[in-house]
């Protein structure tokens, strides 16, 4: 039985999110596991449906904000402010 592998590009298709947003989460330690095979990144579809499994919630609010690991669909949104955040001054 083959391993199925999905490329940053596709995986970040997959859930309409920036490669540039996996870039950071693997750079953050968040995100589904990867591998590094010859100097490419890829990521097997079992650890991508297990992310996807822990992401799962049933309610908004309270109890998903008291969760340990955000949304896929919350990390995106903070990635996209963070670029803005990144390299200025507090007192700018």
């Amino acid at each position: 039985m083959s391993t199925r592998h999905l490329n940053q590009k596709q995986l970040a298709e997959r859930w309409g999110i920036s490669p540039k947003t996996l870039e950071r989460w693997r750079w953050l330690g968040q995100g589904p596991k990867f591998l590094k095979l010859g100097g490419r990144i890829v990521y097997r579809l079992e650890d991508i449906e297990a992310f996807e499994e822990q992401q799962l919630r049933q309610v908004t609010g309270s109890v998903a904000a008291a969760s340990p690991t955000p949304t896929v669909q919350q990390q995106a949104t903070w990635a996209e402010q963070t670029p803005r955040r990144i390299g200025r001054s507090v007192h700018a």
